[in-house]
């Protein structure tokens, strides 16, 4: 049994993004197309006489569930690359995440790093950072993420001043990964190393609040190098068994 059992639990959901009303050049259009382009999201556009210009909707069995400016997708992932994550441009307390991507739960992903793509993994990289931003901002609860090699944390800046902040809050961190790395002495963080396949192949990041609300998790499985399969999730059932599974077996 692995973590993969969880993503072949993923059902598919008919839904969709329509862009109304676009004032924004071809080329934003094209960049939120070939974002989606592997998925089973369909991108749409359509011109509506009483509609703002530039939103994006999220439709689901006909009923628009969620809704975000056009601006907002540019801002967090369509004009941006994974630099401005791995350097730590972006401060933690600065990361969006516009709310028809939220709203993508429970949806199967298949993504792929550069060069094959230039923004599909970025995906999974926004919605780490926006996992763990809910948890420093809540500032208590739990925190589980996989590196798969835990030098990750202190080679790439971004993410080792993510950890140094979440580091200094209340919330208890775990982080998951190949040995190499250890905390500093002072450190609260918990690390777990290991070779078995959870170890090497996963990428996840869970959030367990105390006061019961707010359960989130981010699951990814590395398919060949650089491609990956994955989902987030709020159920909070969902979130307790991954989390279960997770200090269990690793």
């Amino acid at each position: 049994m692995t973590l993969r059992r969880f993503l072949d639990d993923i059902g598919t959901r008919d839904r969709s993004l329509v862009v109304v009303n676009r004032d924004a050049p071809d080329p934003v259009q094209r960049m939120l197309n070939r974002l989606f382009e592997n998925q089973s999201i369909d991108v749409e556009e359509l011109d509506l006489p009483d509609g703002e210009a530039d939103q994006v909707l999220l439709v689901e069995d006909g009923s628009v569930v969620a809704s975000s400016p056009l601006s907002e997708l540019q801002d967090s992932i369509l004009l941006i690359n994974s630099d401005l994550f791995i350097t730590g441009a972006r401060e933690l307390d600065e990361i969006e995440f516009p709310e028809v991507l939220q709203a993508l739960d429970d949806v199967r992903f298949f993504l792929r790093g550069y060069p094959e793509s230039h923004s599909e993994k970025l995906l999974l990289i926004l919605v780490s950072r926006f996992i763990e931003r809910m948890a420093w901002e809540r500032g208590n609860g739990t925190l589980r993420a996989s590196f798969q090699e835990l030098p990750r944390i202190d080679d790439e800046i971004g993410t080792r001043q993510v950890y140094q902040r979440l580091d200094g809050s209340p919330v208890d961190v775990h982080v998951y990964g190949a040995p190499g790395w250890e905390p500093p002495q002072s450190s609260t963080i918990t690390a777990h190393a290991g070779y078995d396949r959870d170890f090497l192949e996963s990428w996840f990041v869970v959030y367990s609040p105390d006061d019961g609300e707010g359960h989130v998790a981010l699951l990814a499985l590395e398919e060949n190098p650089n491609e990956w399969t994955g989902f987030w999730t709020y159920r909070p059932s969902l979130v307790s068994d991954i989390e279960g599974y997770i200090m269990r077996r690793m």
